[in-house]
């Protein structure tokens, strides 16, 4: 009997976690999540100006693009359709190193990305992981390379949506 409780149990478990996934899927504007570590700032642009201006705000900052993935195109290929969505790769070791001296695990999540994505409405937005979060992720404490790392983003951010 016990048995049959926890299959009912955990089948109702799984119709209630299914049914909260879904419905996550027809919002129009991201529902932040408690400590996910990811910022999304909103862009008054179209995906593809919002590409550029970020590949624009990178190089200003001496920051090489190692990957650019276009997962849209990619569903594309595959007879899929997706939403516009790219992810930029970059980084610099001058400002990786120092995260991964606070948390070496932090490789895993590096170099940083940015996500450039059209939500169900339109709406293009840009979003990172917060440094701070990515150390403390990989068991790593207060790191003052991550404040500074978080800073340099929010303003990369700002530049790239910028009016």
């Amino acid at each position: 009997m016990k048995i049959c409780t926890r299959s009912i149990m955990l089948s109702r478990v799984a119709a209630f976690l299914l049914a909260a996934l879904l419905s996550g899927c027809a919002t129009t504007q991201p529902t932040p999540l408690p400590d996910t570590g990811v910022i999304s700032v909103k862009s008054p642009r179209a995906l593809a100006d919002t590409v550029v201006r970020l590949e624009d705000e990178l190089a200003k900052r001496k920051l090489a693009v190692l990957a650019k993935v276009s997962h849209s195109a990619a569903a594309a290929q595959v007879g899929m359709s997706l939403r516009p969505t790219t992810v930029l790769i970059f980084g610099n070791p001058q400002v990786g190193t120092p995260l991964m001296q606070c948390a070496q695990g932090a490789g895993i999540d590096l170099p940083m990305k940015a996500l450039v994505w059209d939500d169900a409405a339109g709406q293009t937005w840009l979003t990172y992981n917060d440094p701070a979060w990515l150390v403390r992720r990989h068991g790593g404490a207060d790191c003052p390379a991550a404040v500074n790392v978080a800073k340099a983003l929010a303003g990369l951010a700002a530049a790239t949506v910028a009016p």
